[in-house]
């Protein structure tokens, strides 16, 4: 790149500031890395100092969250537009289906041809079945579709499942599949087995119906009642934005139930897995790949999680951790029940999974793929590097 010429500018597109920093801090490194000047567009709450420290400049915009739909998504896009244009935006990476939408139309609006395009999962969209979510995805396939007519896009996608719902594959040019946002696995280091003889598992994660806390909950309380010494500890918050948030009142309620505590957000996961044995996800769907398995696997935890797209993409049933068929709570006892009685087991899955983690879910190999995906979007428009 010319040094007399200005730095090409890359827009983040991302809901909140806080998801930002806690998921994809790697993808503004990246950028930076490679010299590009950075600009994160994103509803401001108290994360945004966090940002400006790394070297980007946030600019504030409320981006709606719930359900997908023409109406609910059409009033960010003229106002995303209009960011796009006033700060002369060359390329933009929107995150998470709700921006990829209105962020992929606005850029179309504001004649932006380089487009970063990072689904990370189809969230209630993908897991719900119903006749309603299943117009929402031909809705999304044609959408979609508009914004690829035009300029020069790449999708980035966590699972090799998730092209699908867009009419894409893994192994398509413009597609590349990453090992989530990575984690550092000089920061997540190998924890030693907690003490004690009982099976303590914990979910870490927003308290909301898909990732199914309940059933989670309900397995447990049925080993128990077996005779065996399990216990689950929850670690999260509600989600008000979402509209299957799981309430207070509900987590309240479980807490009284023997064996069972929420003990809210945490500041350092760190420190949970380094009480726990076992990181429960049974989730419904609709993951990318998600970040607390990762995290728990680079502290050496093993993962007892779903047979759903994300989730096996990391865990190989038996190797880094276990897979039972999603929503199906008697499946869920029946695999903490043998774990209960064979702790070695686990130990040995944790060990295993750390090394998954150093194969390919690491943050500096997330870095170089996306730098190698910055650079061949500012060379097609134009903006070698």
């Amino acid at each position: 790149m010319n040094p007399s010429q200005p730095r090409p500018r890359i827009a983040f597109i991302v809901t909140e500031d806080w998801f930002f920093v806690s998921h994809f801090l790697p993808m503004l490194r990246a950028a930076k890395g490679i010299g590009l000047d950075v600009v994160v567009i994103a509803r401001v709450g108290k994360h945004a100092h966090l940002i400006e420290e790394l070297g980007a400049r946030v600019v504030p915009l409320d981006i709606e969250r719930g359900h997908l739909g023409v109406l609910s998504i059409g009033s960010s896009i003229g106002r995303t537009a209009l960011i796009l244009k006033r700060e002369k935006i060359d390329l933009i990476h929107c995150i998470a289906l709700r921006c990829v939408l209105t962020g992929g139309l606005a850029a179309m609006l504001a004649g932006v041809k380089g487009r970063i395009l990072a689904v990370t999962g189809g969230g209630l969209l993908a897991a719900d079945r119903s006749f309603k979510a299943v117009f929402g995805r031909f809705t999304l396939r044609c959408l979609l579709r508009l914004i690829r007519s035009r300029g020069q896009n790449h999708f980035l996608f966590e699972n090799t499942t998730d092209p699908h719902m867009f009419g894409l594959e893994a192994t398509n040019p413009g597609v590349t599949v990453l090992g989530g946002a990575g984690v550092d696995p000089d920061y997540y280091r190998p924890l030693p087995p907690p003490a004690g003889n009982g099976l303590k598992l914990a979910m870490v994660g927003r308290l909301v119906w898909s990732k199914g806390t309940d059933l989670a909950v309900k397995a447990v309380s049925m080993a128990r009642e077996r005779g065996h010494d399990v216990s689950l500890s929850l670690f999260g918050l509600p989600d008000p934005s979402n509209p299957r948030s799981l309430s207070a009142e509900t987590l309240h309620a479980w807490s009284d139930l023997p064996g069972i505590e929420w003990r809210g957000s945490t500041s350092d996961v760190r420190a949970v897995w380094a009480e726990h044995d076992l990181c429960c996800m049974p989730t419904r769907g609709g993951e990318g790949l998600p970040r607390s398995i990762l995290e728990a696997a680079a502290c050496g935890r093993p993962i007892l999680t779903t047979n759903v797209p994300g989730c096996r993409d990391f865990v190989r049933d038996g190797n880094e951790g276990w897979l039972v068929p999603a929503d199906n709570a008697a499946a869920l006892t029946e695999q903490i029940c043998a774990l209960a009685l064979d702790k070695a087991s686990i130990v040995a899955a944790g060990a295993r999974a750390r090394r998954r983690v150093l194969q390919g879910f690491t943050e500096e190999r997330v870095i170089e793929q996306v730098q190698n995906v910055y650079r061949n979007i500012c060379n097609a428009i134009g903006l070698g590097l």
